[in-house]
């Protein structure tokens, strides 16, 4: 049987207020698969995760998540549908604690026993127990691109978008980082990965796409 593809790109193009960035970028990430996205500051990959999470209309293309044509749906669709993100950015709530952070997707989306789900990501990342009580404005940048992924794992069940992880993040920290994702391997995770160069994703992905000037160059 053909592997399932939990995330289909089709000849998507995408515009931010009327300046072309994305330009007929097609990829796939099959179910269980890690798949890179390599590209420098400005090629794109920002853009292109926001689309497949809903928060960025395409001009032309299609979006398919887990064989349903997603290119149209509201955001709120993907974290339903087991789709979890990390932004670069990280997009934490400074006021509100690390524990409260990581379940806002859960409040959100009346995700069924968040507690079951939360106790395995503390599991998983035991930093993260220990500073769960804490406000994320306390944190390092690198701590907080942890809260991030724990946050991105409580819905993120079956499909994982990861936009730049390791930017900006201590040496040791990466690491840290680095082994989350492989312990996610094993997980029938379908994990889409971006990066700057191959730095760290070289050894850890199944395939990967090269994207410049918003478009997809290569893949391997």
């Amino acid at each position: 049987m053909p592997q399932q593809v939990m995330i289909e790109i089709s000849d998507l193009s995408a515009s931010i207020q009327g300046t072309p960035i994305l330009r007929n970028v097609s990829l796939s990430v099959p179910r269980g698969q890690m798949v890179g996205l390599i590209g420098r500051n400005g090629a794109g990959k920002t853009t292109l995760m926001r689309c497949i999470m809903g928060l960025l209309k395409p001009t032309a293309g299609q979006i398919k998540i887990n064989q349903t044509v997603a290119t149209d749906l509201e955001g709120f669709w993907r974290a339903h549908n087991k789709v979890g993100y990390m932004p670069e950015d990280r997009r934490l709530v400074a006021n509100l604690s690390v524990e409260e952070n990581i379940l806002l997707p859960a409040w959100a989306t009346k995700l069924d026993n968040p507690a079951k789900k939360l106790q395995e990501i503390y599991e998983l990342m035991p930093e993260v127990a220990e500073f769960a009580p804490r406000l994320a404005a306390s944190l390092s940048g690198g701590q907080q691109k942890l809260v991030a992924m724990a946050r991105a794992l409580l819905v993120g069940q079956e499909v994982l978008l990861l936009d730049e992880p390791f930017e900006g993040v201590a040496p040791t920290l990466c690491k840290r980082l680095i082994e989350v994702i492989m312990a996610l391997k094993g997980q029938d995770m379908s994990v889409l990965i971006s990066e700057s160069d191959y730095t760290y994703t070289r050894n850890m992905v199944d395939r990967s796409y090269a994207i410049e000037r918003g478009s997809v160059t290569t893949g391997k």
